[in-house]
């Protein structure tokens, strides 16, 4: 009873949609846009040979009235049961008459249902550009079953309504509405249809016509897109221009802002536009050929500035600067020498000589210009690293080591102490030897002499040469605070020692020479003269000193201070001093023989005198 009421449905079809439409000549076709149409029809052994003849007709039908063509409606039929075959593809062919003929030419596969099958099939197989799909054109699948499926739909349908494909499902007679629903595309009063009357089928036939040959509603409705609506079969949806993005009231327009969004790599200013940008650069600044950076504008290049010395290039403009020794006038641009002199605190202590742009100091004659460039004495301080090496045994005594100190500070007052000029480092020996401070450690007079003054006194032994040996291992190294030897600075050093050294010294003596150590030897009371002969450089008479008694060693001090100042930081010149202790001695020694030689001429004259007396008065 069933099949027979699907057969008549279907007849009934068939002749609804030929009373509801006039037959369709060429110029009464659907005029729809482009679309692809597969029909996926049901041919289980369920549906009866008259009602497939129905089904067949059905489809014929819905063609009719379709503007069929490669360049409009493609049409694609695939049947199923437990099976699938593909009757014809989108691409196979291209007018009605054609596609009329392959629909009769199909035999049904009398089967089972499965109906997911088929609908990932047309979603995997048949909506492919091999086989005729167009892009931007819309997928239509129409689904004709008359029963359950046997397999699952659900999650096939959802995937196939994702790819975009709108599926309607058409239930015939004993089809399962839920299961037609879980393959149609909503709104399911448009999509799903259960045909059981020939008014269902009547409303099937002519809804589903007007869906894909309805009017343009572009242009026959108030669409309301702001910028651009494009239609679909029975619809329609709004898109933007280049640069803008669709709003959500789906509508409007609203410009894309790249600047907002931080979609840009302009290093000062982002100047927005619809989907695009430029970059601009703040005041005083230029846009640099890749037309994001930005340079700050030169206007000093631009050759008007007029300044008399120097154009300086500032932020939004410029101002002009004098060479060094010249001062900017009122006028800002004009430049005059100054006298320096009069000008800066110039520090020198005889006289102050203007240069261009600068000074220098000068010295009365007789005096040096020091190392401070600005000070006079008759003395240029030398530029030294003396190490001291003083005598602790037990036979100096407590009281004389004291007396031993201040020898060494007064050698100390008479330097140039500083890190860049005399470097000071100080060892006490006896027994042993022991390090008391470096060369780097102190750069003050000041701080040397506090720390000598708290130098501990070792008592026992005399052992020089080990002394010796220990100053020209460690004392001298340039992690001890020595200047590196290229630099040519004086390295001298001074052995003080009131006794006989208990080891060998000649070893050491000659190798610290041999090294371009100077040598001087100080010796007090039971020191050996030919030992500190041994020690001292030569000449011996300028490095070699000695006295009977702790209480003259002050003596010596301003001795050794005297020969020790002329020397010139580089160690190649030896400037005389006219008031030192060796000039004075020289000097009294040239008068005193100049004194005898008169004394002897005024005798000779004196006894000539008196012999020419005598003559005068033996005459008379």
């Amino acid at each position: 009873m069933k099949m027979r009421q699907l057969g008549a449905l279907c007849l009934l079809t068939l002749a609804a949609l030929a009373s509801a439409r006039p037959k369709a000549g060429p110029e009464q076709k659907c005029k729809s846009g482009p679309v692809d149409l597969v029909f996926l029809i049901d041919s289980s052994r369920s549906v009866r040979p008259h009602e497939f003849e129905t089904m067949r007709k059905f489809m014929i039908d819905i063609l009719s009235t379709l503007d069929i063509g490669l360049n409009a409606t493609r049409v694609g039929v695939v049947q199923y049961s437990s099976q699938l075959r593909n009757e014809f593809s989108l691409k196979t062919h291209a007018k009605l008459d054609a596609m009329v003929k392959g629909i009769n030419e199909i035999i049904p596969l009398a089967q089972g249902t499965m109906t997911g099958l088929a609908i990932k099939y047309i979603m995997d197989s048949a909506f492919i550009a091999e086989e005729g799909d167009r892009p931007q054109v819309p997928n239509v699948a129409v689904i004709v079953t008359d029963g359950r499926p046997q397999d699952r739909v659900a999650e096939v349908a959802a995937e196939a309504r994702e790819k975009g494909i709108e599926i309607y499902a058409v239930g015939v007679a004993r089809a399962d509405m839920a299961s037609l629903r879980a393959m149609a595309s909503p709104p399911f009063e448009d999509h799903v249809f259960l045909v059981e009357s020939f008014d269902l089928i009547h409303q099937f036939g002519l809804q589903f016509q007007d869906k894909l040959c309805g009017m343009d509603l572009c242009l026959e409705s108030d669409h309301g897109c702001e910028h651009i609506c494009e239609s679909s079969p029975g619809s329609f949806h709004c898109l933007c221009l280049p640069g803008y993005t669709l709003n959500e009231d789906g509508k409007t327009c609203a410009a894309i802002d790249l600047c907002a969004q931080g979609k840009h790599d302009c290093e000062h200013i982002c100047v927005s536009s619809p989907g695009s940008f430029t970059c601009n650069c703040n005041k005083g600044y230029k846009l640099n050929d890749d037309k994001k950076t930005c340079s700050m504008i030169d206007y000093c290049s631009f050759g008007n500035h007029s300044c008399d010395h120097e154009c300086v290039s500032v932020l939004n403009g410029y101002h002009c600067r004098c060479n060094q020794g010249y001062r900017l006038l009122d006028d800002g641009k004009t430049c005059q020498d100054m006298d320096m002199c009069n000008t800066v605190e110039h520090g020198c202590e005889h006289q102050c000589v203007s240069t261009l742009g600068s000074y220098y100091c000068i010295c009365p004659e007789g005096q040096l210009l020091q190392e401070d460039g600005k000070s006079c004495g008759t003395c240029k301080s030398a530029n030294i690293d003396l190490v001291l090496l003083i005598d602790g045994s037990k036979s100096v005594r407590p009281q004389n080591f004291e007396l031993v100190k201040k020898f060494v500070n007064q050698v100390v007052d008479s330097l140039d102490v500083s890190a860049h000029g005399t470097r000071v480092g100080l060892v006490q020996y006896s027994s042993r030897v022991r390090t008391e401070f470096p060369l780097n450690m102190y750069h003050t007079a000041e701080e040397i002499k506090a720390a000598v003054m708290k130098v501990d006194y070792m008592e026992k032994g005399t052992m020089t040469g080990l002394a010796l040996k220990h100053m020209l291992e460690n004392s001298f190294l340039e992690s001890e605070g020595a200047r590196p030897s290229s630099r040519n600075i004086p390295r001298i050093g001074l052995v003080f020692t009131d006794g006989r050294s208990q080891d060998d010294i000649t070893e050491y003596a000659k190798k610290a020479k041999e090294a371009g150590i100077t040598m001087y030897a100080v010796g007090v009371g039971k020191a050996v003269e030919d030992e500190l002969r041994e020690i001292a450089s030569e000449p011996q008479e300028k490095h070699f000193y000695y006295t009977t008694d702790f209480t003259a060693i002050s003596n010596i001090a301003e001795n050794l201070k005297l020969n020790v100042c002329p020397e010139e930081s580089q160690g190649e010149i030896e400037v005389k001093d006219p008031c030192a202790c060796e000039s004075l001695v020289e000097f009294q020694q040239a008068t005193m023989s100049n004194l005898e030689q008169l004394t002897q001429k005024l005798s000779g004259m004196t006894a000539r005198l008196e012999q020419l007396e005598n003559q005068l008065l033996s005459r008379k």
